[in-house]
């Protein structure tokens, strides 16, 4: 009997070590992420019931419109990690939808084919901005800066008309959707709504899911957090942190490239305006999702979360009704202004504990 009473204290503390660990680390700040979305949307579905703002459709609705986002904050959420920021995501998704647009409808060119030629741009444009990052040492914010006013640029001189994509074979894949038979609602005009997502949110999840995989399982990604955390520590462990980062940058060029495909299929149209301040929003989802700008701390699973949070407060500004949109900024400045304390605090508890 006494046995088991002086070893219960020992088990729990035991325990409670394990959970304190666990949370200690990437996992804790997007728990408290996945905590303020459920907040949000909980308090939309209660206040805006008879509207329909808790049904799948209007779930489904914030994916949709998103996809392109989903997978360029996962790969941003990869560049922060590494200790880097890439500013020019926004520029280049804008340069990738004008040449969809402008090769499919003016030169007549497949659209397969496009998608190969704009994965590959995305590639060479990650690899441009790695060699100079991580083997000309030049800081990746004035690297990036230089990109986004390169493609920017490079949107403009493709065409400065804004150009609607026709293609037939890109349009297939623009409006391909897949069905669920429940969840649905009848609308005030007696019609059925039936829940759906766009291809392009399936395909967007895939993109996640692979950066998770490889950010969590795989050697690479093991490497990225080391030289995030500390390049020297890197260096003692036998990782050569130039290479490591020249892979983040090629890595997240591709990713870019296939986020703009994402969200060219969401636009269907190339402008040069286009994902004005596209860079921002993916940042603000990673670190809402639990990304450090110091490096060495993130999830990707955080910054979809974080994406969630970004579209709910927007849905929850629209659902109102009264409120001007700009509402919607300043309630994410203030989430974002919340983060980042919680970061420093997080940080300096961190840095104690070490």
């Amino acid at each position: 009997m006494s046995h088991h009473t002086d070893d219960t204290p020992r088990l729990g503390g035991g325990l409670w070590r394990g959970l304190r660990a666990r949370f200690y680390g990437n996992n804790f700040l997007v728990l408290i992420t996945v905590i303020l979305f459920v907040a949000i949307y909980l308090a939309g579905v209660i206040i805006y019931r008879n509207k329909n703002f808790g049904s799948l459709n209007s779930f489904f609705d914030m994916l949709n419109s998103n996809p392109g986002l989903i997978v360029i904050a996962a790969g941003m959420t990869m560049v922060l990690v590494s200790g880097g920021i890439d500013i020019s995501v926004g520029a280049q998704v804008a340069m990738y939808c004008m040449m969809f647009a402008f090769f499919m409808e003016n030169k007549g060119v497949n659209a397969y084919v496009m998608i190969v030629v704009v994965l590959v741009t995305g590639l060479v444009f990650g690899l441009v901005q790695g060699v100079l990052v991580a083997y000309f040492r030049i800081q990746p914010f004035i690297v990036t800066l230089a990109g986004m006013f390169f493609a920017r640029g490079m949107t403009a001189v493709i065409s400065p008309q804004t150009i609607d994509i026709t293609n037939k074979q890109f349009m297939n894949l623009a409006l391909f959707k897949i069905k669920f038979p429940f969840g649905g609602y009848t609308n005030a005009g007696g019609v059925y709504q039936t829940p759906f997502i766009y291809l392009s949110v399936v395909l967007a999840l895939v993109g996640l899911v692979a950066v998770y995989v490889i950010m969590t399982w795989t050697a690479f990604g093991r490497s990225v957090y080391a030289v995030g955390g500390s390049e020297q520590s890197a260096l003692l462990m036998g990782l050569n942190p130039k290479s490591v980062k020249l892979r983040v940058y090629v890595f997240n060029g591709l990713l870019t490239a296939y986020g703009g495909f994402l969200f060219c299929l969401f636009s269907t149209g190339g402008a040069v305006e286009k994902a004005q301040g596209f860079e921002m929003q993916a940042i603000a989802s990673s670190v809402i999702g639990g990304a450090l700008l110091t490096g060495g701390v993130g999830n990707v699973l955080g910054s979809f979360v974080g994406v969630l949070v970004q579209t709910t407060i927007v849905k929850f500004i629209n659902f109102n009704g009264t409120l001007a949109n700009g509402w919607s900024s300043i309630v994410l400045a203030a989430i974002m202004s919340f983060f980042i304390i919680l970061q420093s605090v997080f940080t300096r508890l961190r840095a104690r504990r070490e």
